[in-house]
């Protein structure tokens, strides 16, 4: 069956690309989520007034891969204890959060941020909302790195071919 989750995880540039190589990952798009304005441009949320998180929508299918799967490599890609800063991108655009569409999604990804959370002696700051709503970034930011490989990321390239390989361990 297919399922949507949106991941904000600091420049959607590199948390799209990253979700790209994930088995079961049907379809990624970036976009802005969670803000005050309808239909933002990337110039307005890049001002940090709109409310608005680089967010990237994920489309997997669940019978090749897990919720529960697709939440913990989020949290492999993401310094969690990083309020609005993710590598050198800084502002609430940046922030950290995962955004569901059905509340049955809650309680699965609930004990993913439980689990993280015994890694650290502070409290994470990633956000667990529902999805309030959701407007895809324009042509120009979708499939950035496939467009620009060399382009601007704050992942680790290292990332992406180690995403790659962690299906097998998917449980």
């Amino acid at each position: 069956m297919t399922n949507d989750i949106y991941f904000a995880g600091g420049c959607f540039w590199g948390t799209e690309h990253f979700f790209k190589q994930i088995k079961g990952v049907l379809s990624t798009e970036t976009g802005f989520a969670n803000g005050t304005t309808t239909n933002p441009t990337y110039e307005q949320v890049y001002t940090d007034t709109t409310g608005y998180a680089e967010t990237v929508r994920v489309t997997y299918d669940d019978t090749q891969v897990s919720l529960t799967f697709l939440v913990k490599m989020f949290f492999t890609a993401i310094d969690p204890l990083s309020l609005n800063k993710q590598g050198h991108d800084q502002g609430t655009r940046y922030r950290t959060g995962v955004y569901y569409t059905q509340p049955e999604q809650l309680e699965e990804i609930k004990a993913v941020f439980d689990e993280e959370q015994k890694k650290y002696a502070q409290p994470i700051v990633v956000e667990l909302e529902p999805l309030r709503n959701y407007y895809p970034a324009d042509e120009y930011h979708q499939d950035y790195l496939d467009k620009h490989p060399d382009g601007y990321c704050h992942l680790p390239l290292q990332l992406f071919q180690w995403a790659r390989k962690q299906y097998d361990n998917n449980e």
